[in-house]
């Protein structure tokens, strides 16, 4: 049986975190561009309102698989103010995205379809470097007592914090 050391344990469990976002950003990455695409081709929609459309409905999806996939070892109380804050800083990544698309759009005049995809791509991915930020540190809270049996195991199976001449 191997042990691991609390740093290990801990860049492990983060990895994980990382792998299951990303599945579930992933997913909402191709919803919105495949909500984008169709908006844009098939409305009289201006591209940024097409984009916004496109994030919303990427939003609602990512939600669903964050809090049943991604968190879902994580507290689940008190869900109408992680539901308000998962909107809160949803918005702002809405923002975040679709103001990099806006400024490509109308302040450069870059609109054509590669164009759009582009920089609609570029402003997804800044805009998950902070969902993921805050999604992890304010909406899907780890479990305070999660953290303290994690340190106590840790303390429990790592021989370094054993008194000298004391065994296991």
């Amino acid at each position: 049986m191997s042990e691991r050391s609390p740093l290990r344990s801990r860049l492990a469990s983060l990895v994980q975190e990382i792998v299951k976002f990303g599945a579930v950003g992933g997913a909402g990455v191709v919803v919105n561009f495949a909500v984008f695409n169709v908006v844009r081709h098939l409305t009289e929609l201006p591209v940024v309102r097409a984009s916004i459309v496109a994030t919303v409905v990427a939003t609602a999806t990512n939600y669903l698989g964050y809090r049943y996939f991604a968190y879902r070892d994580r507290d689940k109380q008190g869900r109408t103010k992680e539901l308000t804050l998962f909107l809160l800083f949803s918005v702002i990544g809405l923002v975040i995205e679709n103001g990099i698309l806006y400024a490509a759009t109308y302040g450069f005049g870059w609109d054509s379809p590669l164009q759009s995809n582009f920089f609609k791509f570029l402003g997804i991915g800044i805009a998950t470097l902070f969902r993921f930020w805050s999604y992890r540190t304010w909406v899907f809270r780890g479990l305070p007592a999660r953290e303290a049996v994690e340190t106590a195991e840790s303390f429990l199976t790592d021989d370094a914090q054993l008194p000298s001449g004391v065994r296991k």
